[in-house]
């Protein structure tokens, strides 16, 4: 397959380019960089400005699918005014600007895989979520609501799109992970808030096998969870963590503290969900690492 990637630098990006590759795939990313440092070898790149079509609309045609990761991260404090607006424009504007190109260009690609995340639920308490939950109404729900509507278009163009509404992402060099496995091995290890808040996770292998699953599926059409099918409360969770890395799960931290320090950027923290990946499974995607214990014995090993 001839596969065209946005946001292919990024976590995710960077492994599934590597997983094309290795099996013998095409695989272009679209960089607003001209340089190739962030590339992985054997990766071809076309710059765009990741707001509107341009040249780079010529790599569509005749191409057999895109996968668009493009987007800021919400992880970078504080979380600004300005910050916010970025978070949200980078997401729509990619997505429009994908949207617009899919009209110039023929033949288009059969296929369209946009990102999206498990914020689009809002906080939920401890309500099992499956793909068929309406959205919530926080600034991450809204976020990602008018990210995955940004390329709505395509439906009416015959191309068959997938959404994936993607969980923590579990990796022990990049996203979050590090972060919050710093103050275990610190020896200060312990639940955030109250702990009950959902971690819907998924171990990065499995992030990269269903996305290629949902690249190959004919059947694989609207939103799905990429999470694993055992979210747990983020007490379960770090005290998982301690557990691997052989630290003690005593020290719990409040959540006014984490108000404090983070404004509302805290809700990536005090607030979760149990995201459940229904339509995943429905297809017959089996996961490799099911259980939070297993996933995380895998990454620390």
């Amino acid at each position: 397959m001839n596969i065209i990637i946005a946001g292919g630098t990024g976590l995710i990006g960077t492994a599934l380019t590597r997983s094309l590759l290795t099996d013998g795939h095409t695989v272009t990313i679209l960089t607003r960089s001209s340089g190739r440092t962030n590339l992985q070898p054997g990766a071809q790149s076309q710059t765009w400005d990741g707001r509107s079509p341009g040249e780079w609309t010529q790599v569509l045609a005749g191409a057999d699918a895109v996968v668009n990761l493009a987007g800021a991260t919400i992880g970078q404090w504080p979380w600004s005014a300005e910050r916010k607006k970025q978070i949200l424009e980078s997401r729509i504007n990619a997505g429009q600007a994908f949207a617009l190109a899919f009209e110039k260009v023929s033949p288009r690609p059969r296929v369209y895989l946009q990102a999206s995340g498990v914020g689009y639920y809002g906080p939920r308490g401890l309500e099992p979520l499956n793909e068929d939950v309406p959205a919530g109404n926080d600034f991450l729900a809204n976020i990602a609501l008018q990210w995955e509507t940004s390329t709505r278009l395509l439906d009416s163009m015959g191309v068959r799109r997938a959404i994936i509404r993607t969980g923590l992402v579990l990796d022990a060099h990049g996203g979050v992970l590090p972060l919050m496995a710093l103050p275990v091995r610190l020896f200060a290890g312990g639940p955030i808030g109250d702990g009950k808040q959902g971690i819907s996770w998924i171990h990065l292998q499995d992030e990269v096998r269903a996305i290629r699953f949902l690249l190959e599926n004919d059947q694989a059409r609207g939103a799905f969870n990429l999470t694993a099918p055992n979210p747990l409360s983020n007490a379960h969770f770090m005290r998982a963590l301690a557990q691997t890395l052989h630290r003690p799960h005593w020290l719990p931290v409040p959540a006014f503290a984490m108000r404090l320090a983070l404004g509302e950027m805290s809700a990536l923290l005090l607030t979760g969900q149990y995201v459940i990946p229904q339509k995943l499974v429905n297809l017959g995607f089996g996961f490799n690492f099911e259980s939070a214990r297993d996933a995380l014995n895998n990454i620390y090993r």
